[in-house]
């Protein structure tokens, strides 16, 4: 069966297909390197990058219609220069004890689930992680069979045969956020020992001079070209025979027409199991992600507080997040359920006013404003609120990448209102890419490990106990993807995963826990035999409510840029006054 022709300049192919034989050039250079000149490699990475930082986090404000002196500005500099300044660092310290022949898992303590698996609590990494995410914890879950050994054995992947070579990648890269193109370009490259083609979304257009300079080291050494382009750039790239695996971040209808090809034809091909596609593809491909409130003995400031927790899982980068809160599980039993609400729609309403700059989402929020008029809607009509029953709506199953925020009463209260949670987040939302729980310590310590055992049953990539999940995209040392088990016929977050700079095998999910309070607040979670934890940050700067986010986020970059202690002290002095 054939395909249609890519419609596109003579002119256009032929500059493809050098960067193509410029990158084959690369890929033989890479497996020439030694794991230390592979490590300098990405310390050059990390100082181009800090040159470029502040240009990079304005160029993206700009981009999102964030004007100079946004509060919100400080979203740009934690996503994109921050995200890439902590990735290249984590990296770097892995290949130098690969080069001394160490394992990246020494010094990292293991353990096992209370349902047995082995885990790895990888985060924090050094002094400098305690002190930013200061109460907040990363562990690595592997595959079921996994024992600690397996685990050691695998760690390195592709850095355990260096010579070995991935051969020529095409990236296709997000639009929302802009670190996502260059952690998949280095996960490419040091996971799997792959250069890559880097196409950026339209959307990132402006990014690609910061781009180039920040990854300078790998386009000189011929390790990556970065092109732009529409659709029809992306097709020719992904069916090139010279091409020889896809990772893309982006839609699953996008990812359909790459595998399968569009309309009957497509329809045809899927049904047979003939993909279009005849190379691999790896995927992130977003997802409905549940915020599942857990009842218990609040205080009026806990209220308030977890209530701009999930304002800012929704709002941040107006929503256009493929990991943003869109669903909240909260207990029909739960006797503070008004009072949380009532503080998650003024919460909603009071957050600073920003635009949908996103392609397609005020198209989105005017069919939901047709839908539901009667919701809780702020911020002139450009974000909501909306009570939904459970099983019965489109935000179940439709990623609204937009500031639209479901909620669903549940029954119930302890266990088994988190049993019923979790049976709905796995059978109703669509997606597999991140979930969100709230609990407060006196009620986790209750459940114990009950509560423990229910988190295995979640089918995530990554888990978030009092945190968005986004600190685990934010945290280079945990992987970054679909709950294993996305197929070609079904991925509806993707396949396989990103980050992960321990290099770590047969991974099942990541799981962040962080402070359910916030400092002077959380000393209160200290008490004996407590499953609290303490965090010295009053609020944490990527808050959409923290008044110094911007100036905080800003100043903890510097400090990853190599500021050191005088950039950090008076950043954390600000970050006090949040």
């Amino acid at each position: 069966m054939t395909t249609a022709p890519i419609d596109l300049a003579a002119e256009t192919r032929e500059a493809l297909d050098a960067d193509i034989d410029a990158l084959h050039r690369g890929a033989r250079l890479w497996t020439r390197l030694s794991l230390d000149q592979r490590a300098t490699l990405l310390e050059s990475i990390h100082a181009s990058t800090a040159a470029v930082s502040e240009e990079w986090a304005d160029a993206a404000a700009v981009s999102k219609s964030l004007p100079p002196g946004h509060p919100l500005r400080g979203e740009e500099w934690f996503t994109g220069p921050y995200m890439t300044l902590v990735s290249t660092e984590w990296l770097a310290r892995t290949m130098r004890n690969l080069a001394r022949g160490g394992n990246p898992l020494d010094g990292v303590p293991m353990d096992v689930t209370a349902d047995g698996r082995v885990r790895a609590r990888v985060f924090p990494g050094d002094a400098s992680d305690r002190i930013i995410a200061s109460g907040f914890t990363g562990e690595v879950w592997f595959d079921r069979d996994v024992t600690v050994a397996r685990a050691r054995a695998a760690a390195g992947l592709g850095q355990r045969t260096p010579a070995a070579s991935g051969g020529v990648g095409l990236v296709l890269g997000a639009g929302n956020v802009t670190s996502i193109p260059v952690a998949d370009v280095l996960t490419e490259l040091i996971a799997h020992n792959r250069v890559s083609l880097l196409k950026v979304n339209p959307t990132q257009d402006a990014l690609v001079p910061v781009f180039e300079r920040a990854l300078a080291p790998l386009v000189e050494a011929g390790l990556l070209r970065i092109v732009r382009g529409g659709g029809e750039v992306g097709a020719y790239l992904s069916r090139h025979e010279r091409i020889d695996h896809v990772h893309i971040t982006g839609s699953e209808r996008t990812f359909d027409a790459i595998v399968w090809g569009s309309g009957d034809d497509a329809v045809r091909r899927k049904a047979a199991d003939e993909p279009l596609l005849t190379k691999p593809i790896t995927a992130e491909l977003g997802g409905v992600s549940p915020v599942i409130v857990v009842p218990g003995p609040w205080t009026e400031a806990d209220l308030a507080f977890q209530a701009e927790h999930v304002a800012t899982m929704r709002l941040q980068n107006a929503g256009h997040n493929c990991v943003a809160g869109q669903v909240v599980v909260v207990s029909r039993d739960w006797p503070q359920r008004e009072a949380f609400l009532g503080h998650l729609r003024r919460a909603m309403a009071s957050a600073p006013s920003r635009e949908v700059w996103y392609p397609g989402s005020s198209d989105r929020l005017s069919a939901v404003r047709a839908a539901h008029p009667d919701a809780a809607w702020s911020d002139g009509g450009r974000r909501a609120v909306i009570e939904i029953d459970a099983g019965d709506h489109d935000l179940e199953v439709v990623e609204q990448f937009a500031p639209v925020l479901g909620v669903v009463l549940l029954p119930g209260t302890g266990q088994a209102f988190v049993d019923a949670a979790v049976d709905y987040a796995n059978e109703h939302l669509i997606g597999t890419l991140g979930a969100n729980v709230l609990i407060d310590p006196v009620e986790q310590t209750r459940l114990a490990d009950g509560f423990e055992h229910t988190l295995e049953r979640l089918r995530y990539g990554t888990i978030a106990v009092n945190a968005w999940t986004a600190i685990g995209f934010l945290t280079p040392a945990l992987p970054w993807g679909a709950y294993p088990g996305g197929t070609l016929s079904d991925a509806p977050s993707g396949i396989g995963v990103v980050h992960n700079a321990l290099l770590l095998d047969r991974l099942d999910r990541a799981v962040v826990r962080g402070p359910f309070r916030p400092f002077p607040r959380s000393l209160l979670s200290l008490r004996p035999n407590s499953r609290g934890r303490c965090s010295l940050l009053p609020t944490p700067p990527w808050f959409v409510t923290a008044r110094t986010g911007a100036s905080v986020s800003a100043g903890l970059t510097r400090y990853r840029a190599g500021g050191g202690l005088r950039a950090l002290i008076p950043t954390l002095w600000r970050a006090f006054r949040a």
